[in-house]
């Protein structure tokens, strides 16, 4: 580890981190488009009342009934890129999610990040959450998108918005280290960055898996663990 934990602490948060008994993912959005809404809108706003509903209402003005389904649930994705860019300019998602902005100084609206997110990823060819996840096995192609997001305003110091974005994707090896993480790592003593914070699930996640358990853990269900106990602090 860059940042190195004595071993005794590294123990007792991996101890910490295995009662709270981390499970697999449960629900997943069923568009490209919803997993972007999420991932702009989900920094600095409280998840169950802001976030899942303005999905949820995106989704119902072009009567999508289920936006998330079960995630073993295979279905076409109902909103691709193309679809969202010609149906939403930034009038009408202003007029259909809210003013929210990406910071409180000289950030654009959460409206406009979206529709930038769509714009980089139709650049490159990537309109559906199959297409998204695709680029997981093309490093080369991954990097240019990400590339790409890294640019659009409120990306923030350590690029929690653009990791949680590919969390929601599919990609369970990447976590959001964002201040619900942080308050439970805090809450047990230890006041880390998000840099730090991920750094430390990435260690807790092997040494939990180095012990053979029955189903290996991912760093997506430590950290969503993680998230929802901090949350409850």
């Amino acid at each position: 580890m860059t940042m190195q934990l004595a071993t005794g602490d590294l123990t007792r948060l991996t101890t910490a981190i295995k009662e709270l008994d981390p499970q697999p993912r449960e629900r997943r959005w069923t568009s490209l488009t919803f997993c972007i809404l999420d991932a702009v809108w989900s920094i600095q706003a409280n998840y169950k009342t802001t976030v899942v509903p303005l999905v949820e209402r995106v989704a119902a003005t072009l009567d999508i009934s289920n936006p998330s389904v079960a995630a073993s649930t295979v279905c076409i994705d109902p909103l691709p890129i193309n679809r969202f860019l010609e149906e939403f300019d930034i009038i009408r998602l202003l007029e259909t999610t809210n003013k929210q902005r990406t910071s409180t100084r000289g950030g654009i609206t959460k409206a406009q990040a979206v529709l930038e997110h769509g714009q980089a990823l139709q650049k490159h060819g990537v309109e559906t959450i199959d297409q998204a996840q695709l680029l997981f096995e093309n490093p080369g192609h991954f990097r240019a998108v990400n590339a790409d997001l890294r640019h659009i305003k409120g990306e923030g110091a350590h690029g929690i918005r653009r990791s949680y974005f590919w969390m929601l994707v599919g990609d369970h090896d990447r976590v959001k280290p964002d201040r619900m993480v942080l308050r439970w790592f805090k809450h047990h003593g230890h006041t880390f960055n998000p840099a730090e914070a991920a750094e430390t699930i990435a260690v807790v996640v092997d040494r939990i898996n180095s012990e053979v358990p029955a189903r290996k853990l991912t760093a997506w269900e430590v950290d969503h663990a993680l998230w929802k106990s901090g949350r409850d602090l």
